[in-house]
């Protein structure tokens, strides 16, 4: 058990006091999103890689970077309603086989959602958890 300079164990009559610190916790074995083992034949094009992703997957959001605040705030508003989408990221190439203008976008049930926008739309309008449990990601 480690000690940081100038903390210990702390004892008078009453109480004992222990300011040491626990190991660290491991690390989570997986993750909810994006945990997802992801393998993909060497032959296999970006176009095919990206239909497999799609159609495998309930709920997956394609993104240029992990650190992308748009597609943190998509991933937040659909935990917040239970589900937790797969994420990918992707170059310009693979972004162009998706046949959108920009990146994030999100997939349900293989359908083309569209970026936040239309998935803050989806759930303003009330279709966005009809829409999750038609397609086995959300239970009512």
């Amino acid at each position: 058990m480690k000690t940081m300079q100038g903390l210990r164990n702390f004892t008078n009559d009453n109480v004992s006091l222990d300011l040491t610190f626990p190991p660290p916790a491991p690390p989570p074995i997986s993750s909810s999103t994006a945990s997802t083992s992801l393998s993909f034949d060497e032959e296999e094009t970006s176009e095919s890689k990206i239909e497999r992703l799609i159609s495998e997957h309930p709920v997956i959001i394609f993104t240029r970077s992990s650190s992308c605040c748009m597609c943190h705030v998509m991933k937040k508003l659909l935990s917040t309603v239970g589900v937790h989408p797969t994420v990918i990221e992707i170059d310009e190439e693979e972004i162009a086989c998706l046949a959108v203008q920009a990146a994030p976008v999100l997939f349900i049930g293989g359908a083309c959602v569209g970026g936040f926008e239309s998935l803050v739309a989806l759930h303003l309008s009330g279709h966005l958890i009809p829409r999750l449990v038609e397609v086995g990601a959300l239970w009512e």
